[in-house]
């Protein structure tokens, strides 16, 4: 993979004129950052980005080696939009009270962020489909959920927001989060 070459050819913590994945010109831009989370330790963050296509690809790795793991965590206020959360690609991201989720994948980034970025996140995600479309009912639904993610925001309406990794590389780094191992 792209990634795999970048980290055999890594000689600075940046890589210019590489060919994209996707259109083929060399204007692939390839990253490396190294960050120190905190109570999750030294964390690399690759990404891609092609200039011609737009193409982009980021991923986190953790590095040290952890358990495969379930994070769970119940907002009550807004104080909790400051929680940080480290999603890899490997990782799904779920709040069921919103019957929504991020699933793992080849179209799937890791980042570093928090509740608050996550939510923005999804709520991005809404706003795209609530303006592509022309059903009365899915611009309706839309609306409601954005309704509830700035709710969510405020602390008015609490949620359940879930967080797997199979690599171990994702956590939610907060003494409220539930941590299990998960079954793989």
């Amino acid at each position: 993979t792209f990634l795999s070459l970048f980290l055999q050819n890594l000689i600075m913590d940046k890589l210019d004129n590489q060919p994209c994945p996707v259109c083929r010109n060399k204007t692939l831009t390839l990253t490396e950052d190294m960050v120190e989370v905190p109570y999750f330790g030294k964390t690399y963050i690759f990404s891609m980005r092609c200039s011609s296509c737009k193409y982009f690809m980021s991923d986190v790795e953790a590095e040290e080696q952890k358990e495969p793991s379930r994070y769970t965590i119940e907002t009550d206020s807004d104080k909790d939009m400051q929680i940080r959360v480290v999603k890899s690609s490997a990782a799904a991201i779920k709040i069921p009270q919103l019957k929504m989720s991020v699933e793992s994948g080849p179209a799937s980034i890791g980042f570093i962020s928090n509740i608050e970025g996550v939510l923005d996140r999804f709520k991005e995600i809404i706003e795209q489909e609530k303006e592509s479309t022309d059903e009365e009912g899915v611009r309706k639904n839309a609306k409601n959920l954005l309704k509830k993610i700035w709710k969510i925001k405020l602390g008015d309406i609490k949620v359940k927001i879930i967080l797997e990794d199979s690599t171990g590389n994702s956590a939610i780094i907060s003494e409220k989060a539930k941590v299990e191992k998960l079954k793989k």
